[in-house]
This record gives structure tokens, sequence and C-alpha cells, in this order.
């Protein structure tokens, strides 16, 4: 699909959370190669190893720790042009009726709930200058146009909601480009060596959509860089 990119990022400032492995890792792998900034988010600091990105302290469930990473990124740059909220966690197969009600908490506390109030936070960066881009990592099982089954009740609403953040920061903020992306079926931790697709794959799109304009589209859900149904 042909839209506006930015050929570089030379100088713009990204904020990616869950960046120690997997997709987000090859997210700041390829935005490091665009020239951004990049701050890869990780619970434990250590996991960050490259010299190429800024490790920085970000459970997204803690609000202390949000607040102190956006305190650190304005204070050592005075920007933020991308948020990629990545980090996220895979529930079980239990209908909901069966699933344990903690399960359940902290799967929407990482998935949703983290990412709002991350997204809330880092707002006045974000809309300090047109063409802030939001860019929520989602799923096709979040989609509510297809049969909802199979289990995993908790990632699934918490995909949803993501889609429903996506749709709000839209409407509400006409200086942001905000889009969710389904990465595919991902090699990652969470799908325990069964997915088709490594994670470099599903890394493409994520980075496609922190390249785009301020003219670019906004409010999308998108796999491949292809629009999605909702």
């Amino acid at each position: 699909m042909d839209v506006p990119l930015y050929a570089s990022l030379e100088g713009q400032v990204v904020l990616i959370t869950g960046a120690t492995r997997g997709i987000g890792k090859r997210i700041a792998d390829g935005l490091v190669e665009h020239g951004a900034t990049v701050y890869a988010g990780a619970r434990e600091t250590s996991d960050i190893t490259a010299t190429d990105r800024r490790a920085i302290e970000l459970d997204v469930t803690d609000a202390d720790q949000r607040a102190a990473a956006l305190e650190r990124i304005h204070r050592e740059t005075g920007r933020l042009d991308v948020l990629l909220n990545n980090a996220g966690i895979m529930d079980s197969r239990e209908p909901l009726d069966e699933m344990p009600t903690e399960r359940i908490e902290q799967t929407l506390s990482t998935n949703l709930h983290g990412p709002i109030h991350l997204t809330k936070q880092a707002l006045e960066l974000l809309t300090a200058r047109p063409g802030g881009r939001v860019v929520n990592i989602s799923s096709g099982l979040g989609a509510i146009t297809e049969p909802q089954s199979g289990g995993m009740p908790a990632y699934r609403i918490s995909k949803t909601g993501l889609n429903g953040l996506t749709r709000y920061l839209d409407g509400e903020y006409e200086e942001l480009v905000a889009n969710s992306v389904c990465p595919g079926y991902v090699q990652t931790d969470m799908t325990d060596g069964t997915a088709p697709r490594k994670p470099q794959k599903g890394a493409e799109t994520p980075i496609w959509l922190a390249r785009f304009k301020p003219e670019a589209p906004s409010g999308g859900f998108w796999r491949d860089r292809e629009p999605k149904p909702w």
C-alpha cells in the first residue's frame, strides 16, 4: 500500500514496550536501522544488551515506572515521536467460566490497562508536534468481525480493547496517527514454538507504521501492510 513514509527517523524518539525479545526486539532493531533514538522498555534492563538502543526500566503495569520512563525520555531528549505498545502476555485456552480471576486480571492489566495508562501519560509528549504515532500491537484474535471461540478469553478481550483505544485516539487527537496491527502468528515465548512466522516478519508492519508521516492513514487495523477488518 502506497502511504507517505519517513525515509529516515533520524532525530526522532521511539519508546517500545516489551523490547527484550521476540517481536519487540525485532521492532527495535528495525527502527534503530532507520535512524531513530530507541528506548527499549524492559522489566529487567540487563536483558537489553545491544548498545545501539537505550534500555529503560518499564513494567507497563507499574504506574511509578511508567512515569519515570517518560520523565527520563523528556529529560534526555525533550520529545517522543512514536509509542509502540508491544508488551503483552497470553492467558490460556480455558473458556471464561473456567479461567481463574487472577489470570483474567493479570492479562487485562498487562495487555490493555497498561497500554491505556502509558499512552495517557505519554500524550503530552506525543502531541507536542503534529504526527506523533501510537502503534498498538494487537491480534486477529481480538477482531470482533470474526467468530470468537477456542478459549483465551482475557487475551482476546484485551486485544479488542486495544483496538478500541486505537479508534479513540484517532478520533480524539487530530495531532496523532494511531494504528493497530496484527503481526500474525509469530514464533515467540507465548506461542511456544508452534507458530510459522519468524519475529522478523511479525515486526515488518509495526516498523512500517512507525514510519508514517502526519498525513498517513490513522485509526486502522493492519496486517502485512494492508487494512484488516476489525
